[in-house]
């Protein structure tokens, strides 16, 4: 058995960027990692991913992009290599190969945790879960009423149009990943339909500058979770309708309209090929048109206030997103779809988590990245304290906040965990 002061899981964006915190406090640690650095963005991304976020915005404590490009938007293959960097810059004591098997308080009367991976039994005083947000596809359970003839895709396995049977193709889900997918399959020549469902549309640029830009400008990254009248509610708000391409265009509803794609209401069911939607398309599509005139009404409120409106573009007008007669049914078979993509989000799941610290959803309970067991501590949970906790500049944050803590533990011996 080995015996650290500190273990993390996840050598991530989260987990890099403990690292780097806890080594500028001197704090005995190493980063357990279940293949290699990065290895989310190694082996489950498409090809043509980018950030969302332009490359200025890539800060993590003690680093930051300083290549050609800030207002561009890194692929897949550059930010493994971005972490890559930081890691080797951080002196990052990364072991890889090593996936968690079991974590657990090693005796209730000890301040102390057993790990198993499936390399080492190593004992810890301290353990941060740095897994990430984007832990598992959400796969709804209607999925399993699909027909066996139509393939199951789900965008940690999609890789480029050609990954993808011959055929139509139904998405699942517009926020970023399915508008992504759906635009470059239809780009490629592709029959697409896309259920859509909750989202927040924004649009890439506005006014000149890049959406991010004037969202930090008006405060919004810095908001936390006390700060609002209801966190549950907050961390499940709809997800972003955005794309970082090379060209900075929208693509949204409005353009994945005009290439051709079928919008139609949430999908509700499946019986074989038959799909049931929902008729709340024009009803889904006017919230996410709400939510856009309140984000862009408070941009344009904060230009006159501050006096940015000589410095700036006039607003440009949104264009409406054109709802069509609601479709109740779609028969996969006689469209000629061959394959469904689920881009219906991610859940996290800890099925070696031993420690109870886990709410009804499955979630881990914690407050900035503390939780109720003694010395156990999160990272990169959406909205964890601020609204940015599970961007890659956002981490940065919350990851002071927990190394600042676990740094100050000097109680020899922490009580047991509480159960629910």
């Amino acid at each position: 058995m080995r015996t650290i002061d500190t273990l993390i899981i996840g050598a991530g964006q989260a987990g890099l960027a403990a690292s780097r915190c806890l080594s500028d406090r001197g704090v005995d640690h190493v980063v357990l990692e279940r293949g290699q650095v990065a290895e989310r963005w190694r082996s489950e991304r498409w090809d043509s991913l980018r950030l969302l976020t332009p490359n200025w915005m890539s800060r993590l404590p003690g680093w930051s992009y300083t290549g050609p490009d800030p207002h561009g938007f890194m692929t897949a293959a550059q930010v493994t290599d971005y972490f890559e960097r930081y890691a080797d810059a951080s002196g990052a004591p990364v072991e890889g190969d090593s996936a968690v098997v079991s974590l657990a308080r090693a005796d209730r009367d000890e301040a102390a945790f057993d790990l198993l991976t499936t390399s080492e039994h190593w004992r810890a005083t301290n353990v941060i879960i740095a897994t990430g947000w984007c832990d598992r596809p959400a796969i709804p359970a209607m999925a399993r009423n699909l027909a066996a003839d139509v393939a199951q895709v789900t965008p940690a396995a999609y890789r480029n149009p050609r990954s993808v049977p011959e055929g139509g193709v139904l998405v699942v889900g517009a926020s970023a990943t399915g508008v992504q997918l759906a635009d470059e399959l239809a780009e490629a020549g592709r029959d697409v339909v896309l259920a859509v469902g909750s989202h927040s549309r924004l649009p890439r640029r506005y006014r000149g500058m890049d959406i991010f830009w004037w969202l930090q400008r008006i405060g919004t990254f810095d908001r936390t979770i006390d700060e609002l009248p209801d966190p549950v509610a907050a961390r499940r708000e709809p997800s972003l309708q955005l794309v970082g391409r090379p060209d900075h265009r929208n693509v949204d509803l409005v353009t994945l309209r005009a290439r051709g794609v079928e919008l139609t209401g949430r999908m509700s069911g499946i019986d074989g090929h038959r799909a049931t939607l929902n008729a709340d398309l024009a009803e889904t599509v006017a919230k996410a048109d709400d939510r856009l005139r309140r984000v862009l009404g408070e941009i344009d409120r904060h230009i006159d206030a501050t006096g940015l409106t000589a410095e700036v573009l006039d607003p440009e007008p949104q264009l409406a997103v054109a709802v069509g007669e609601p479709v109740d049914t779609i028969d996969l078979r006689d469209r000629g779809i061959t394959s469904v993509i689920w881009a219906t989000g991610h859940r996290r799941e800890y099925p070696w988590l031993n420690v109870p610290v886990l709410d009804e959803a499955g979630e881990i309970r914690q407050r900035f990245g503390i939780t109720e067991c003694p010395g156990l501590y999160v990272l990169g949970q959406r909205f964890q304290h601020y609204r940015s906790s599970n961007f890659i500049e956002g981490v940065g944050r919350d990851a002071e906040l927990v190394a600042e803590h676990l740094s100050r533990r000097t109680a020899p011996i922490a009580p047991p965990c509480s159960s629910h």
